[in-house]
């Protein structure tokens, strides 16, 4: 399977079943600068996908326009779905620590492709996870998870996040790069672990990972 990053936390999943994307965005450099933030990730064009997954409803997560192929989009939901990959479970949750009063609701998504059992946390911004959702999640391999802090997990929250959930490779997502100048780096999440891996670009294979031994940490390059 072939990872593509194209910041915050939006990816791209080439697998053997189709292509999967999580949680795209357009163009979003005229409504930062507005508000006063940088943001330079280029607006994502020319993707088609089979399946279109939405954590919730915020503008840098939520742009189905973008996404060609008549993908089949769900979005900011939660139950046992059916979809072109299989069954899609979507766990429900929220965007901060006051059972989403402040920002809302947010879906945590879990789904097998090409032998993996893949976890994409959205904005998770919860102190941590309550018993019943780490027990719908269940079995990890590969966790996107937010480190960024702010309205996300911090690396605190996050490593414990990874411990609990004990998951294979963790693509750290939602952080401060060179291209957005809000959130925290992700500097401080890594230093917690001895195994981390830089590919030299935004994408990766999953077939070139070990699977063995202490959670192996992949940074793509932001785009």
């Amino acid at each position: 399977m072939q990872v593509r990053w194209y910041g915050q936390s939006a990816f791209s999943l080439d697998s053997s079943r189709g292509t999967v994307m999580i949680d795209p965005f357009g163009d979003l450099g005229a409504i930062s600068a507005s508000r006063g933030m940088q943001w330079d990730y280029p607006a994502i064009q020319g993707v088609e996908a089979a399946l279109l997954l939405i954590t919730h409803e915020h503008i840098d997560h939520n742009a189905a326009e973008v996404i060609g192929g008549e993908p089949v989009v769900l979005r900011s939901t939660a139950g046992r779905l059916e979809s072109p990959i299989g069954e899609v479970l979507a766990v429900a949750s929220e965007h901060d620590e006051r059972a989403g009063t402040e920002r809302g609701p947010n879906t945590i998504f879990v789904f097998e492709l090409d032998g993996l059992r893949i976890s994409h946390f959205g904005d998770f911004g919860q102190a941590a996870l309550r018993p019943e959702q780490t027990e719908a999640i269940g079995r990890v391999d590969l966790l996107f998870l937010p480190v960024g802090g702010g309205p996300v997990l911090d690396a605190g929250r996050a490593a414990e996040v990874v411990s609990v959930l004990a998951p294979r490779i963790v693509v750290p997502m939602h952080y401060r790069t060179e291209r957005i100048a809000f959130l925290d780096p992700a500097d401080e999440f890594l230093a917690r672990y001895e195994r981390v891996e830089r590919p030299e670009g935004s994408e990766f294979s999953t077939e070139t990972l070990p699977t063995d031994g202490e959670p192996l940490i992949v940074v793509p390059a932001a785009p």
